[in-house]
């Protein structure tokens, strides 16, 4: 592995283009751009005001630049700099912007969720949504960009509307059979819509384009619900996780449980490898070492760690939850398919230092990696069966079947990664601390990873 320099960001504001050519950072309220392959800035902009969201258009023309506070989104244009494009929303405020699929047209979410402002860039046309709920995830597109599903609130009743994305014609209005919907999402293939109620009640429905119910599920009553809900890349699974520590894996025929994944606080599957992160202080004498390389050079005296493979039956770490507070940390928080469809990523949240490796083929448990400190993101390999995680110190941490490597991030000062995702080809990571970024660069396209420290220069913007 190779890592860049240290650039400045902030908000964790950091998007690489669809196409993969460029890297577009905010810093405060300038927007920067570089070439992502030489990582030189190709452009600058400057923003009204500190900006709060960041996106990049479908095809990688265009950069929407969100300022909440002040009710405003400012359009940037890659082609022509000189073009550019500002929408006030007003005294009605603003709370979320994102673009449409195609590209040509923002969609912008007042406060208090009174409406959906449909904004053209082409025509410049307005056209107005009523009634979005405020939930999890209330607006989905298909991925083919084509249809738009929107959870809507109207007399105490849940429904759901898609709309056609060519021309915001409405396609299909009907109401859900929940109790207060939490969040909806397209198949990978665009077929079927998941919707699920809220954690008070333990209900997923999934629907047909036309708006058919074609199965609702719910695993028990009385008691915290559903948490978490992911696809699978090919539409064939969808896994769903909740309070009660378990993820159930429902088929795509009969919309039935395959099976579920229990999280145990002792692993005893002899065909699970548990993994647990081990610290090693270094010592370094001072003598010989120039001031430089005492101020500056993390990588001296930094904790070193790796990987050992624990001897079963191993006790996982438990935090018990506070019973008397709001929205515990319990239950399965956060879930990842692998882009071949063959392993499952999950977290458990009163287990927040361990990672699940689930096989998808086997329906069992293949790896559980035991961290020193809380697992903060991890995320899939775009291409490969490849894991990468952060827990918010200096050290980036992968996954494959292969093994396990612990990686130290060897930038001067110190670089507590927070948060982490792929570049599209897998190729590279993109590595994010509280105000700066770094690139991790794959050297091997296979999964033994080989480390090479590069000294770096200090942070620059």
């Amino acid at each position: 592995m190779h890592f860049s320099e240290v650039f400045k960001q902030s908000n964790q504001l950091c998007k690489v283009s669809p196409d993969g050519k460029y890297l577009a950072t905010c810093v405060q309220y300038r927007l920067v751009v570089r070439d992502f392959s030489s990582l030189q800035i190709v452009h600058l902009y400057t923003c009204l005001d500190p900006v709060m969201h960041m996106e990049w258009s479908s095809d990688s023309l265009f950069i929407l630049c969100a300022m909440y506070k002040r009710g405003l989104v400012q359009v940037w244009s890659l082609e022509q700099p000189d073009w550019h494009c500002k929408i006030d929303e007003g005294s009605i405020g603003l709370v979320s912007s994102r673009w449409s699929p195609d590209g040509r047209h923002v969609l912008n979410t007042t406060e208090f969720n009174l409406r959906v402002t449909v904004w053209s860039l082409c025509t410049k046309s307005v056209s107005y949504i009523k009634y979005p709920k405020a939930c999890q995830k209330g607006v989905d597109f298909t991925a083919d960009g084509r249809y738009m599903a929107l959870a809507e609130r109207r007399e105490c009743k849940d429904y759901i509307s898609v709309f056609v994305c060519d021309d915001w014609h409405l396609l299909r209005h009907f109401e859900s059979e929940t109790q207060d919907l939490a969040g909806l999402e397209w198949s990978p293939n665009g077929c079927v819509l998941a919707v699920w109620d809220s954690c008070l009640e333990y209900k997923i429905l999934l629907y047909s384009l036309d708006g058919r119910l074609l199965s609702s599920y719910s695993a028990y009553e009385w008691s915290l619900g559903i948490k978490s809900v992911a696809w699978s890349p090919s539409s064939q699974f969808l896994a769903v996780g909740s309070y009660d520590e378990k993820v159930r894996i429902l088929n795509h025929i009969t919309w039935k449980k395959i099976t579920e994944f229990e999280h145990p606080t002792t692993i005893i599957n002899a065909k699970a490898v548990v993994f647990k992160e081990v610290e090693k202080k270094p010592v370094v004498g001072s003598e010989g070492l120039s001031i430089h390389q005492l101020t500056m050079d993390n990588s001296l005296f930094s904790t070193q760690s790796k990987y050992e493979i624990t001897q079963l039956p191993a006790q996982v770490p438990v935090i018990k939850p506070d019973p008397d507070r709001a929205n515990p940390k319990i239950g399965i928080s956060a879930l990842a398919i692998s882009a071949d469809n063959r392993y499952l990523a999950t977290k458990n949240d009163n287990m927040p230092q361990s990672l699940w490796v689930w096989d998808m083929l086997r329906l069992s448990l293949l790896a559980v990696l035991e961290q020193t400190a809380p697992v903060r993101c991890f995320v899939w390999d775009p291409h490969r069966p490849r894991l990468a995680l952060c827990t918010g110190n200096t050290k980036v941490y992968l996954w494959s079947p292969a093994g396990c490597v612990s990686v130290n991030v060897p930038v001067e000062g110190s670089f507590q990664v927070q948060s982490l995702f792929w570049h599209c080809s897998g190729s590279s990571l993109v590595l994010l601390s509280k105000e700066h970024i770094c690139l991790c660069y794959m050297e091997n396209a296979k999964y033994a990873i080989s480390f090479a420290a590069c000294r770096t220069r200090g942070p620059r913007f």
